[in-house]
């Protein structure tokens, strides 16, 4: 049987201009050797539609080495790729249970949870951080460590040392970091309500380009600290990994309910 073929490539939560994001190969079907495919496929991320219908899409995603299970930037791939066959609220299937979806301005939004936040106390100049303000514990479930810095020259300065980044995760708790302003970006990119990077040693990974839950949370600890538009439910968020920005959307609500994370997925000319 011949392995599948992509039939659509789609840069998920690009940056301004279109750059960064995350390159994902679409598979229409899961017939043959989705592994070889993956690899084939000469993207970092490789989502196969199993089975789908009116009422949401049942997935399964790879990288080009192994099965990675759920991913949201996958996700958004595969509803936008199949935008036209579904209703406007759906469910995602690629792990358990399944992740509810949603359009929302003509992008695809998942339900992360309802975002848990305390204010914590940081060790005397955590990694070597110019005058870092508040520090947070949230989560949706594994509990992320969020630290504001001063301004976007000292997020984007930031140089990310794993061994640093586990033992302050080990030391408060928590499995991710977080590290944001509300600092404008420059002119000539656009607008964001926040920028921020996401780093996770302890969940195997230094740095993450684009992250759906990470920014969940990031979207709870401004609640809950007043630095969201009263008049608004949506925030937009600039994730800033040098080389690879993404800009992803948050809708929210009341403190006890399910914030959504998503953007927009689109399609390279081919």
């Amino acid at each position: 049987m011949t392995d599948p073929r992509p039939e659509a490539i789609y840069d998920v939560f690009q940056g301004r201009h279109g750059s960064g994001g995350k390159p994902v190969a679409v598979f229409g079907s899961a017939a043959g050797d989705l592994q070889a495919a993956a690899a084939a496929a000469g993207t970092p991320l490789s989502v196969f539609i199993e089975s789908a219908d009116l009422t949401g899409l049942r997935l399964r995603v790879f990288t080009p080495t192994r099965e990675k299970g759920e991913s949201d930037s996958a996700s958004v791939a595969a509803l936008t790729h199949r935008q036209k066959h579904l209703l406007d609220v759906t469910e995602v299937f690629s792990g358990h249970p399944a992740t509810p979806a949603q359009l929302c301005g003509g992008e695809w939004l998942l339900g992360q949870g309802v975002v848990s936040v305390q204010p914590t106390r940081l060790p005397n100049r955590p990694l070597q951080l110019p005058d870092p303000g508040p520090a947070h514990i949230a989560g949706t479930g594994r509990p992320n460590l969020l630290i504001e810095v001063p301004g976007l020259e000292a997020l984007e300065q930031f140089t990310p040392d794993a061994g640093a980044i586990s033992e302050l995760g080990r030391a408060t708790g928590t499995t991710g970091l977080i590290l944001y302003t509300t600092a404008p970006l420059p002119a000539d990119q656009g607008r964001a309500d926040v920028c921020f990077r996401a780093f996770g040693p302890l969940k195997g990974f230094l740095e993450d380009a684009a992250s759906s839950n990470m920014f969940a949370c990031l979207t709870g600890v401004l609640a809950q600290r007043g630095r969201l538009a009263p008049d608004s439910n949506l925030i937009r968020g600039a994730q800033r990994q040098p080389g690879r920005p993404s800009r992803l959307t948050a809708q929210y609500g009341q403190p006890d309910e399910t914030v959504w994370v998503g953007g927009s997925a689109v399609r390279r000319s081919t």
